[in-house]
């Protein structure tokens, strides 16, 4: 089938579907009774189709449309979508399209997901239609993602998880207990079950420097040497590396304590600096202002020697303003 037809097909079922008085009899007559009688028609209204990605545009003719429910406050989405030609994965697509929609709805300010209902139209030359609308049916294994996708997805809390059964999470468990008490516990008070972990599970280096700087720069350490110590005594994998943390903390905390004093010197010296231009300029206005008093007082006929005691002018500026006046 041609581009040009396909476009015509598109264009003459949007003609149609976009008739608000067309879209209800078609929803009425097509959807479900089940979900048909959950939707209060009257409030049936069209919706943008803009949430569509770009990628897909091409491919979309579909119609989205609003309808309030009968049972409460909420929203029943229906999405139409028209289709002239069979495609395998097309309940997929409908998916997609749905979760866009779904997203569009939380962007504009609701706080819980609406239904959206896929409706397929097809009018192919194939009949009847030949692949699944189950979405699961998508899947190498739809038995396995109904398990998946139909019931709450996992979940691991670690902070409902008592220590003890932390403890015997193997390998993940030294991730596990440190993430649990980062922000409640001081981790000190860790440094047995700590290093019993790394004794009977060894992680490779990597993983244990960031396992260090992670408790050190994000936990709540009372004593970070102690702490190092700690590790270091009852660990032995591990000393060398905890005594290069060590180093590289103390040339951090010392480059720190440099830059401290830096910013200080910085910030005393602007201060200084603002209050010498203060200074500076008080200094400067004041000369003004006493070079406006000697010209007014010459200007009267003021004798030098009391111009020169009223305004504190030298005998170089005095005899500069007495030839001005001249």
């Amino acid at each position: 089938m041609t581009t040009s037809s396909l476009s015509q097909h598109d264009s003459l079922f949007k003609k149609f579907l976009g008739d608000i008085t067309v879209a209800r009899d078609f929803l009425e007559i097509h959807l479900p009774p089940h979900l048909r009688e959950r939707c209060d028609f009257s409030t049936l209204a069209m919706e943008s189709g803009s949430f569509i990605e770009d990628d897909l545009r091409t491919q979309c003719s579909d119609m989205l449309y609003s309808v309030q429910t009968k049972t409460g406050k909420g929203y029943i989405y229906t999405l139409i979508e028209h289709q002239s030609r069979p495609e395998k994965l097309m309940a997929w697509r409908l998916m997609r399209y749905s979760m866009a929609a779904m997203q569009r709805h939380l962007e504009q300010g609701n706080e819980t997901l609406p239904v959206v209902i896929p409706l397929l139209f097809y009018h192919g030359t194939t009949s009847p239609y030949p692949y699944s609308t189950q979405w699961l049916d998508c899947f190498a294994d739809p038995e396995l993602a109904e398990s998946v996708y139909t019931q709450a997805f996992p979940l691991v809390d670690i902070t409902a998880i008592p220590d003890d059964e932390i403890l015997t999470h193997r390998r993940v468990a030294l991730l596990e207990l440190v993430q649990k008490h980062i922000r409640t516990r001081d981790m000190l008070e860790l440094v047995n079950e700590l290093a019993c972990l790394l004794e009977q599970w060894a992680v490779p280096k990597e993983q244990f420097r960031g396992l260090m700087y992670y408790i050190l720069e994000r936990g709540n350490t009372s004593n970070a040497e102690q702490f190092l110590q700690g590790i270091a005594t009852k660990t032995t994998d591990y000393r060398e590396d905890v005594m290069t943390i060590a180093e590289q903390l103390e040339a951090k905390g010392e480059q720190r304590g440099i830059e401290k004093g830096i910013l200080l010197g910085r910030q005393e010296g602007r201060q200084e600096g603002r209050q010498e231009g203060r200074q500076e300029g008080r200094q400067e206005g004041e000369h003004s202002a006493s070079l406006n008093i000697a010209r007014q007082l010459i200007a009267n006929g003021v004798e030098r020697t009391i111009v020169k005691m009223s305004t504190g002018l030298s005998d170089d500026e005095l005899a500069t303003l007495f030839d001005d006046r001249r």
